[in-house]
């Protein structure tokens, strides 16, 4: 599961929850518009569970920004937009 960052639209930061059944390889990335990864915020094994990350909008300028997780067999993209 991964939920709708928080808040959206956001200046400087905001929160993203995802949730694993299993444990597994995880992958959270940050897209701009033109699809050039911006961040890796996460490139690890995780443990079952639910968990909360915070991304800092440092160094981007105001627009529509996308963020990709991936995990075993599930894949989710979602919109987020910064407004400075």
């Amino acid at each position: 599961y991964l939920s709708q960052n928080y808040p959206n639209p956001f200046n400087p930061k905001t929160k993203i929850i995802y949730e694993l059944p299993l444990q597994g390889i995880v992958t959270l990335k940050v897209f701009d518009l033109l699809g050039q990864e911006i961040r890796t915020l996460i490139n690890e094994e995780k443990s079952a569970g639910k968990y909360e990350i915070e991304f800092s909008s440092d160094g981007l300028s105001s627009g529509i920004y996308f963020y990709t997780f991936n995990s075993r067999a599930y894949t989710k993209t979602k919109k987020m937009l910064v407004v400075k």
